[in-house]
């Protein structure tokens, strides 16, 4: 299936698409399914043109919200921490300080900010070049799916 065909992904990933098409429009790059360190990987992380990190973790059901005991452990991975969800969630279960995006396979809406809270110097850098890696080696892998060095 091509990649306007929204059936061939899962919920989470269709909102975390809408949500990439949404933070491009604002000058961000977002890559989905980053790992900013070992056993933790976030929906989407997004890179803003002055080197802000923001996460968004993409739920696609009460049950998806419920059963994640991990995304406070996120904070310390982003200056802006959002979740994102569809038009019909329960938006209330969502914790207040928190940044809130509704989104669909095609766009989404800011329509709580998040907080910031600005990383450490040092961890940004680290940050940022996990980033720009990660991205040169999906678009490498892409082009040559053959095996890694």
């Amino acid at each position: 299936m091509s990649e306007d065909q929204p059936d061939a992904l899962q919920p989470g990933q269709l909102l975390a698409r809408g949500v990439c098409r949404h933070l491009r429009s604002h000058d961000f790059s977002c890559l989905e399914e980053f790992t900013p360190e070992r056993g933790r990987r976030v929906d989407v992380m997004a890179l803003g043109p002055k080197g802000e990190l923001w996460v968004v973790e993409c739920k696609s059901s009460r049950a998806d919200f419920i059963s994640d005991r991990k995304w406070d452990g996120y904070l310390d991975w982003c200056d802006r921490y959002f979740w994102a969800v569809d038009g019909e969630f329960p938006t209330e279960l969502l914790p207040a300080e928190t940044g809130l995006i509704i989104a669909d396979a095609y766009d989404a809406e800011i329509v709580r900010m998040a907080p910031e809270e600005k990383l450490a110097a040092s961890r940004r850098k680290s940050l940022i070049l996990k980033f720009a890696r990660h991205a040169a080696e999906r678009l490498q892998s892409h082009r040559d799916p053959g095996p890694r060095g």
